[in-house]
């Protein structure tokens, strides 16, 4: 049940997420990202989009690239989790807040995940805002490396 509750509100909030976002699209698809080098970032983040069977979407590009740099599924957990991690690195919006406060109330049981993925993004430095377009064809690693990601979410 939370799993329709979630993938519902998701489905109505991407067209205004998108929407306010201001940073402008990729001009690369899929197949552009997997003629990168195999421990890129490009190519991480081709297989995460296509092992997920997931379009690379306009202005969600920097989405995807959060959920490649800390090892974040697609779960409903999984998702809120990222949220979590995110809310003290930086971005605010009325989105994060508001996946952060239904998500606790349909999740309860996750709240020590939660938490723990607060700290994790507490600790590591701010990434949101960094344009993930320029490295896409460096290796991971040091890109994990750079913002202080541990190495599992």
């Amino acid at each position: 049940m939370r799993a329709l509750i979630s993938n519902k509100l998701y489905e109505w909030s991407l067209t205004p997420y998108q929407a306010f976002k201001k940073n402008e699209a990729w001009p690369i698809g899929i197949a552009g990202l997997l003629q990168y080098p195999k421990t890129s970032l490009s190519q991480q983040l081709s297989s995460f989009l296509l092992h997920h069977n997931f379009n690379l979407q306009e202005k969600l590009e920097s989405d995807y690239v959060f959920h490649v740099l800390t090892a974040a599924g697609t779960s409903v957990t999984e998702e809120i989790s990222i949220q979590y991690y995110l809310f003290d690195n930086g971005p605010r919006s009325v989105c994060l807040p508001s996946v952060i406060f239904i998500g606790t109330i349909l999740c309860t049981d996750h709240l020590n995940l939660f938490l723990s993925k607060y700290s994790e993004g507490k600790s590591g430095r701010t990434f949101y805002q960094f344009d993930f377009y320029t490295p896409i064809n460096q290796p991971i690693t040091p890109i994990k490396d750079t913002f202080l990601i541990q190495q599992t979410l």
